[in-house]
């Protein structure tokens, strides 16, 4: 049954279902697609009126599909368990999910700059993934993010709705607009995908310098922390700051190098001629990470009485983000 005509290639009309079947097995698992076949047998005419009013474009798709078993699944499970944590691990697959979804479209454009692109991210994304449950000591749901926890005991009762859109809703917007480069690697030009050049190169260099970055600046803090944790258990007084390494230059090392990988990525969109909309998602994120997340963050730090004078003196001298050599006296 052709449910809808696809408005993102305006060359080509799409069989709904066709599209469906492409999804990657990972994502299909969710039985998303068992729901809407088993609600088309029981009504196919409303079913099919729903999804021609609610998916008649890509991107709404995947937004649909994102808010249905991401943000409604996960906040009622977190509702149940009283706790937000499987938001965190699921950000390290959620964008190779939505590159795959893009990737398999019937009428998307295949070219070595969407193949880069891909295996780019699945080099992002095992650098995340080992890095979370590294940090939660490979303990699957031990614990939830330590800001949510923190809204949690301030916010009471209030918290259960407002998480909602704040730990779901607003995942969605991030997400779905930092990939956006991937549906514009697939889908434009509307012709066939220009060459690789210069700015796929610079891309290239960018995503894999922000990874490395961060992969080191990660392992750094984990050492800082373990041997942090060693000096408490033989009963010495542990290190206040770390300002070695990476940290030495910028108070958050591992979020720059965040930053220059969703930048390279969406210099992949400029060289495949996507449109501008889709630096969206990464000016969205770098500004919600500037002026919340690394504030929240400054503030914890501040908050520890015991580091709280070291961490100041840290501040004057180091760069909040971009890594700089440290500040003499005479430049703070």
């Amino acid at each position: 049954c052709r449910l809808f005509q696809c408005t993102d290639v305006p060359t080509h009309s799409l069989n709904f279902w066709d599209s469906v079947y492409k999804i990657p097995k990972i994502f299909s698992s969710t039985g998303a697609w068992g729901v809407i076949r088993f609600l088309d047998s029981l009504s196919p005419l409303a079913t099919r009126g729903l999804l021609r009013l609610f998916t008649p474009k890509l991107l709404v798709q995947v937004n649909i599909l994102f808010f249905v078993f991401v943000d409604i699944v996960f906040w009622i499970l977190a509702v149940l368990q009283q706790s937000t944590w499987l938001i965190d691990p699921y950000w390290t697959i959620i964008p190779v999910l939505i590159a795959h979804f893009y990737r398999s479209h019937p009428h998307a454009q295949s070219s070595a700059r969407g193949d880069i692109c891909l295996v780019l991210v699945y080099i992002w994304a095992s650098r995340l993934t080992h890095n979370y449950f590294r940090r939660e000591k490979w303990q699957f749901g031990e614990k939830e993010d330590w800001r949510f926890t923190n809204y949690r005991k301030s916010m009471g009762w209030a918290w259960i709705p407002a998480s909602f859109f704040m730990c779901y809703v607003s995942q969605q917007v991030m997400l779905v607009g930092l990939t956006l480069p991937f549906y514009a690697v697939h889908f434009f030009p509307k012709s066939s995908p220009p060459p690789l050049g210069a700015l796929d190169l610079l891309a290239s260099t960018l995503c894999l310098t922000g990874i490395g970055i961060a992969f080191v600046s990660d392992n750094q803090l984990h050492k800082f922390v373990e041997r942090n944790q060693n000096l408490v258990k033989s009963g010495k007084e542990r290190k206040k700051v770390l300002n070695t390494g990476l940290w030495r230059f910028s108070r958050h090392p591992n979020h720059f190098g965040e930053a220059l990988w969703w930048i390279g990525l969406g210099i992949f969109s400029k060289a495949s001629g996507g449109p501008w909309w889709t630096a969206v998602g990464w000016s969205f994120n770098h500004a919600c990470d500037w002026t919340v997340t690394l504030q929240l963050i400054e503030d914890r730090m501040l908050n520890a009485n015991y580091r709280a004078v070291a961490y100041r003196d840290y501040q004057r001298r180091t760069s909040l983000l971009v890594p700089l050599p440290p500040f003499t006296p005479s430049e703070m």
